[in-house]
């Protein structure tokens, strides 16, 4: 690790061997009040042609996808839809993202993913998302910002496999809360599990729980004097080690760049294998962004020799 990689929120990327993560069925648990729904994603590369093709397999309300847009590199745009206009106390939502070998998706939210309170007597509001990459396949899977309101309750696990030459762009942004009416950390726990697999091998996991409450984020072990935190995640199995350790390198001269005092703390390391992490903390969500779009930038032009796309709606 680089003295740059900040150690907050008892996140935890392991690079030795991992517990099997398979999803248990009672991660999900039922509930009389919230909403049960499923989407799935297809992605799948036409037969002679250049472009990848949406398929939503399953879409129950209030989840959409409307269409796929074609990138201009070929890649199929796909905007996540809650039409709830958040996830609702006690709701239970799947999404389940499929990228067919060869093919080249793109993924993002149409806006922030909002956390709504959760009422007395209702389980924990939670989110289980699956992806899995086929050989030769890219996943850039970038959601907006994650904002837990007041009083909410929030559980989100995410599990990654990839297979041979299978690519990844993954990152996360997390708020304190609506800052904007004053409402800081003043959710009641928010819970982010995150597996990835290569080949069927783990190379990271991540368990973190935040209870503002019962334990400050504003303790150096945590957050410090920042408000907002990133994760990102940078994968393509099958690139030689010496590729990772000299993004690496790459990568940490642009975190020393854009760790300004004050302003924003930026880290980088190798996995175990297969990719890098980098993490982040800001004042604000726009540093963070800025800092999130030059580090894609520079990894896929190393590993893919082409240039990373904005989501249409950035423009």
């Amino acid at each position: 690790m680089h003295r740059y990689q900040p150690d907050y929120l008892s996140v935890e990327v392991y690079s030795l061997r991992l517990r099997d993560s398979s999803i248990s069925n009672n991660y999900l648990p039922m509930t009389q009040r919230g909403i049960h729904a499923n989407l799935s994603l297809h992605f799948r590369k036409e037969a002679n042609h250049s472009a990848t093709r949406l398929d939503a397999c399953i879409q129950d309300p209030p989840l959409r996808v409307v269409r796929g847009f074609e990138n201009a590199d070929g890649a199929s745009l796909a905007h996540l839809h809650n039409l709830s206009g958040g996830i609702l106390g006690g709701d239970q939502l799947q999404l389940t993202i499929h990228v067919a070998a060869n093919a080249n998706a793109q993924v993002t939210s149409a806006g922030s993913t909002r956390i709504y309170r959760q009422r007395p007597g209702e389980v924990d509001s939670a989110q289980q998302t699956q992806v899995q990459v086929e050989s030769g396949g890219l996943l850039e899977y970038l959601p907006d910002t994650l904002i837990p309101y007041a009083r909410s309750r929030y559980r989100q696990r995410t599990q990654i496999e990839l297979s041979h030459d299978a690519g990844l762009f993954y990152w996360e942004i997390i708020t304190p809360g609506r800052e904007a009416l004053g409402e800081l950390f003043e959710y009641e726990m928010l819970r982010l599990d995150l597996d990835i697999r290569a080949e069927g091998e783990p190379i990271a996991s991540e368990r973190m729980q935040l209870e503002p409450a019962l334990r400050r984020h504003s303790s150096v072990m945590r957050l410090g004097h920042f408000r907002y935190f990133t994760s990102f995640y940078i994968c393509r199995v099958g690139i030689p080690a010496s590729t990772w350790l000299a993004l690496e390198t790459t990568l940490d001269e642009s975190a020393r760049q854009q760790s300004l005092f004050g302003e924003a703390l930026w880290g980088v390391s190798t996995l175990r294998s297969h990719g890098v992490v980098l993490r982040g903390m800001g004042m604000n969500s726009r540093v963070l962004q800025r800092g999130l779009l030059n580090f894609w930038q520079s990894a896929k032009h190393e590993l893919y020799g082409s240039e990373a796309i904005l989501p249409r709606k950035i423009y």
